[in-house]
């Protein structure tokens, strides 16, 4: 007898909806135990609430976060910035920041400044905007990244934040809904960048929201050698010029040139490095130093950093600072073998 196609679909009808209703049950049965059981890591978060002399408006919040969050241990925000700003971020995105009373917003805030977790802190891991602090400089990209402008942190608040415009480029609310990149440096750290869309604007300054998406470039401590190779700079107009490479690192280079250019510009460089052949590769400018080389007195003296595909140049580089630095000792040493003889 061949099954009536009808009540086959039917019985796949509930079969499949009662297993969904066994998984909404156990979801709400572990929501239930995560929201009201006691978490590991307890008495360890209490402690450390004690220490911290958390009011009880703050206690209750930071209870809150780690209920929403996805960590098991309960002092695991309490231990660590990502995680605190993680925790952070989930709370904010799940019941829309905005939407969050003032006196939840401040309490969050007053944790963060609690636990040192602010991007003052050299030992603090940066994560979010929410970490930077007023008066922190910015550098600000505008027009898709053409335009550079040197701006700072006006005011801050968890919802959103706002940086300094001068104007130059146009009316503020020009650039509402419209995305611009800032960036931020912290000494001896790493340059933290993220494209932001302007919510709105107050006279001399641009609203932004905050993000937990921060592109982080390291900065490394590279061995220098000071050098003198000819190179030749070609920029994105098409224009070609020549200049000399001053300094040279693994990290980035001291560039002479007859022009000025302005940090976050790009342009391609091309120059002999002994022994390892020619050289193309991006560089984007850093600071314009002036005319301060006393070989090179007409020209400007750049700082840059390698960008875009530059692994191998930078191999390449360090093999060079490698053999020059090797070659300097082995002279060195030969030098007083000499002297004692």
């Amino acid at each position: 007898m061949i099954p009536d196609p009808l009540q086959l679909v039917w019985i796949a009808f509930f079969v499949i909806s009662f297993l969904v209703l066994l998984v909404l049950i156990e979801i709400h049965r572990i929501n239930y135990k995560r929201e009201n059981d006691e978490m590991f890591g307890t008495e360890a978060f209490e402690d450390k609430v004690r220490a911290f002399l958390f009011t009880d408006k703050e206690r209750r919040t930071l209870e809150k976060m780690i209920r929403a969050s996805s960590f098991e241990n309960k002092d695991a925000v309490i231990n660590s910035s990502s995680h605190f700003e993680k925790a952070v971020t989930n709370f904010y995105d799940f019941r829309d920041v905005f939407t969050v009373r003032d006196e939840t917003v401040e309490a969050v805030e007053s944790i963060r400044n609690k636990m040192d977790f602010t991007a003052s802190n050299p030992l603090t891991e940066v994560c979010s905007t929410r970490q930077f602090n007023v008066g922190d400089r910015i550098d600000l990209f505008l027009d898709e990244g053409r335009v550079f402008k040197h701006s700072e942190i006006v005011w801050r608040t968890e919802k959103e934040w706002a940086i300094s415009y001068d104007g130059s480029c146009g009316p503020a609310n020009f650039f509402i809904e419209k995305e611009v990149l800032v960036r931020w440096t912290r000494p001896g750290d790493a340059v933290y960048s993220t494209p932001l869309t302007v919510r709105s604007c107050t006279g001399d300054s641009l609203v932004l929201p905050h993000s937990a998406e921060l592109d982080k470039r390291q900065l490394r401590r590279w061995v220098r050698e000071q050098v003198s190779f000819p190179v030749k700079a070609a920029f994105p107009d098409g224009g070609v010029i020549g200049g000399a490479l001053i300094d040279l690192s693994a990290g980035g280079i001291m560039i002479g040139l007859p022009v000025v250019c302005e940090p976050g510009q790009h342009l391609h460089i091309e120059f002999e490095l002994p022994s390892f052949g020619m050289e193309n590769v991006e560089i984007e400018i850093l600071r314009n130093l002036g005319q301060k080389s006393k070989e090179y007195p007409d020209f400007y003296c750049l700082t840059a950093s390698f960008t875009g595909k530059f692994g191998w140049t930078q191999e390449r580089v360090l093999q060079y600072l490698f053999e020059v630095s090797k070659e300097r000792k082995n002279k060195e040493i030969q030098e007083k073998k000499e002297k004692v003889s």
